[in-house]
């Protein structure tokens, strides 16, 4: 069969020229998008990059008829496959589904359903637009989009459920789905967001494997460094409008608006360190220079102190599974993992899904007891005890998550999320004032108080999250993937905001992270996970310069090509 459908006279996947989208009385009447315009060729990614609420996702959705209900669409131009897509009724979105346009989602494991297998999942779109007749020509096309996808022994985990698989073979497996129907248009609404470099550059690799055949691609990222990679046209989305358009080299190497320098220069990495990312600035370049220079705010000086907060020595941690009418086995998630934390130090940890990151985080939080070996807290025991006899040294260590949103209760007003952590010597009276003034310390203002989770913008909840840590004068932070989910400029406002924090407070930091240029900016000791074990650590300049062991070559290795290519020397 053909890998890509062609439509006749679709020399133009994509024709889109001022597109404006709007909600009756939102955003005071004003479209959300407005004038946007593109196209897309069969065999070519273009990619819509920008921070949150620029209108990407919107803009993409619109190409499948799932702009929203209630949305009012109108354009110059808006053909799909050479089709007035104005025109279309309800029936004609159904039959473009999963034929002419396949969509890919941010998160597999939210998007897969959990009570079917990865093959019925696949065969949705085959047996709803009657590609393929007959249970084993279906099963035999399942497999070969399986396997078109990289996904091992097809056969066998076409009759998984996602949460069987690892980050990467979900990911793979919401990508069967999309083009299990050879679409001509493959839309990726941040595929790779939360993952770590060695399976983003697997996914990303699949999705170019699929435009190098013939499809288009829209791309949608904040991820400038992945949309270097592989995109071949950038438009760069600010408040509903494209600011930026072009090649994407021409776009990233000269770009012309002042957002876009910003959002060049807010990307972390070795260069970027003891700097504030929010502050930098792209200028043009001196006499002489070829290429622009970034110019950054210092962030408040610190110190490492001899004093060793968190000790962690030979620690293990195995499991056992079984299943029906199979035998036991033992699974090693950790071993022999030992490091030490001293006072105002920011250790990093890298490595990728499945490498122990968590299970060691989780192990230093109390929340696991390791197998072997121990853990301890500001010269005292921690692991190996009950929670009621780590109850006084709780609060000198705290928590900030990745996903705030699914940590915090939802009935919970920020007043309450934050009050809940402050220390039993505050009496009630005192909380709204201590609130208040943590608030004001992650950049927030007393009319959050009364605001629920829900109603908060991603980088706000990233900072709540960090108030709430705040509240008890923690001496250790542990950070699991903070900014992950987070666009660029966000980021690096939280990114700040830690580092001032830190400073300000002299604590120290236990910073996991997949993205290596956040862990180079922020960290100044980097431990690599591998399977269990750590297999290098060290400063972290001399470490990301001169890895040693052969993982750590590989996975420095997978790093977007952005940050080592002499066109962009001078950004990153």
């Amino acid at each position: 069969m053909s890998t890509v459908k062609t439509f006749p006279g679709a020399d133009l996947l994509v024709d889109i020229q001022n597109l404006n989208i709007g909600f009756g009385g939102a955003n005071q009447g004003k479209p959300l998008v407005r004038n946007v315009s593109f196209t897309i060729r069969p065999g070519q990614c273009v990619a819509l990059v920008g921070e949150s609420g620029s209108g990407k996702s919107i803009t993409a959705r619109s190409l499948l008829g799932l702009a929203g209900d209630g949305a009012q669409i109108n354009a110059s131009r808006f053909q799909l496959a050479g089709r007035d897509a104005l025109t279309f009724h309800d029936r004609d979105w159904q039959q473009l589904r999963g034929t002419f346009a396949g969509l890919v989602m941010q998160d597999a494991l939210v998007s897969l359903d959990p009570l079917r297998t990865i093959g019925q999942e696949t065969a949705e779109v085959i047996t709803r637009h009657d590609l393929v007749r007959g249970r084993k020509a279906i099963e035999q096309r399942i497999e070969e989009v399986l396997g078109r996808v990289g996904i091992d022994d097809p056969a066998s985990r076409a009759r998984q459920y996602a949460h069987q698989l690892s980050g990467g073979l979900r990911q793979r497996a919401l990508i069967a789905s999309a083009i299990a129907g050879g679409p001509s248009l493959i839309i990726a609404d941040e595929p790779t967001t939360a993952l770590d470099v060695t399976v983003q550059k697997q996914v990303i690799s699949v999705l170019a494997e699929r435009v190098q055949a013939g499809a288009g691609l829209l791309l949608i990222s904040h991820d400038l460094a992945l949309v270097a990679d592989i995109a071949d046209w950038v438009c760069v989305l600010y408040q509903g409008e494209v600011v930026d358009a072009g090649p994407v080299a021409e776009v990233l190497s000269n770009p012309r608006h002042s957002y876009t320098r910003q959002l060049l220069a807010a990307v972390p990495s070795a260069a970027s360190r003891g700097h504030k990312l929010s502050s930098a600035r792209l200028v043009a370049p001196e006499s002489g220079a070829a290429t622009l220079s970034i110019q950054r705010d210092a962030l408040a000086e610190r110190s490492v102190e001899t004093q060793t907060v968190l000790k962690v020595e030979k620690i293990s941690k195995r499991y056992r599974t079984s299943g029906w009418l199979s035998k036991t086995t033992e699974f090693t998630a950790l071993r022999d993992a030992s490091f030490e934390i001293h006072k105002g130090e920011v250790l990093g940890i890298v490595g990728e899904s499945g490498s122990g990151k968590s299970t060691c985080a989780n192990i230093v939080l109390g929340l696991l007891q390791p197998d072997s070996g121990q853990v301890s807290l500001l010269g005292q025991p921690w692991s190996g005890i009950s929670e009621q006899q780590r109850r006084p040294l709780r609060k000198q260590m705290q928590y900030i998550p990745q996903d705030p949103l699914s940590s915090f209760d939802p009935r919970y007003t920020v007043l309450q999320l934050i009050a809940e952590n402050l220390p039993e010597e505050f009496n009630a009276a005192d909380h709204k004032q201590q609130v208040i003034e943590l608030l004001r310390q992650v950049g927030l203002g007393e009319q959050y108080l009364h605001r629920r989770p829900r109603t908060l913008s991603g980088g706000q909840r990233q900072r709540v999250a960090i108030a709430r840590a705040l509240a008890p004068a923690p001496t250790l932070l542990i950070c699991d993937e903070p900014v992950s989910a987070l666009d660029v400029y966000v980021q690096a406002q939280v990114l700040d905001l830690i580092g001032e924090l830190q400073a300000r407070h002299q604590m120290s930091l236990l910073f996991i992270s997949h993205d290596l240029g956040v862990v180079q900016h922020i960290s100044d000791r980097v431990l690599v996970f591998h399977r269990g074990e750590i297999v290098e650590q060290g400063q972290v300049a001399p470490l990301f310069d001169s890895p040693q062991h052969p993982y750590t070559q590989t996975l420095l290795s997978s790093l977007p090509g952005i940050r080592s290519k002499a066109l962009h020397a001078a950004v990153f």
